[in-house]
This record gives C-alpha cells, sequence and structure tokens, in this order.
C-alpha cells in the first residue's frame, strides 16, 4: 500500500489561516505560527462582541426611551410599568424608533400610559 504523506492538507490548512490574517500588521500576516495566534484571539474577540452587541444595542434603546419620556413628567421605568399594564407589547426597539421618527404616536403612547397610572 502506498504512503500517504500530509504535505497537501498541511499546506491547505496553512494557507487558510493565512489567508485570514491576510491583513494584519508586521510578521502576523506572513509566519504561520504568528498568525495562527492572531487568528484564533480575533475569533475569541468576535465571539465576545456579538454577545456584547446585543447589550450594547438594549442600553441605547433604553436611553433613547428615556430621554424621549422626560418631557413629560415619566421615567423610563415607569413608562415601562405603565405601558405593561395598559397592555402594550411593544419591544423596546421599536419604542425608540417611534419616539425619533413618529413623535406624534410617541405622545399619544405616552398619554394613554400616563392615563393608565392615574397621572393626568
Amino acid at each position: 500500500m502506498a504512503r500517504v504523506k500530509g504535505a497537501m492538507m498541511t499546506r491547505k490548512r496553512r494557507n487558510k489561516t493565512l489567508k485570514l490574517a491576510k491583513s494584519y500588521w508586521g510578521s502576523k500576516s506572513t509566519h504561520f505560527k504568528m498568525a495562527k495566534q492572531a487568528v484564533k484571539k480575533s475569533g475569541v474577540y468576535a465571539y465576545v462582541s456579538r454577545r456584547l452587541k446585543k447589550r450594547e444595542f438594549r442600553q441605547l434603546w433604553i436611553a433613547r426611551i428615556s430621554a424621549a419620556v422626560k418631557p413629560f413628567g415619566l421615567n423610563y421605568s415607569w413608562f415601562m410599568h405603565g405601558l405593561k399594564k395598559a397592555g402594550f407589547e411593544m419591544n423596546r426597539k421599536s419604542l425608540s424608533e417611534m419616539a425619533i421618527h413618529d413623535p406624534a404616536a410617541f405622545a399619544a403612547l405616552v398619554e394613554k400610559v400616563k392615563k393608565e397610572l392615574g397621572m393626568e
């Protein structure tokens, strides 16, 4: 039986890693050992950042909603409590978009919430 050598797969694996490290600075883009470490580390950063992205967007939406209800004499937590009491099922993303792009509809929503909370 013929002997199988691994040169082809080794080269493919190395080239794949070097292709991922193409734009890296210095020898991290040309030396396989350093490129392997850099690609692995960047993969860890990407994995973590995909989770942090969700957290950061939620913080942004909450900050926007809070700023939008402040002129109506409410804070964020009372507003969200009133929404749940009034039976509105809207997520924070759509609420923040409404506050930015359709202030009149958002003002009507805030008035209904205030009525539900007995603040009028």
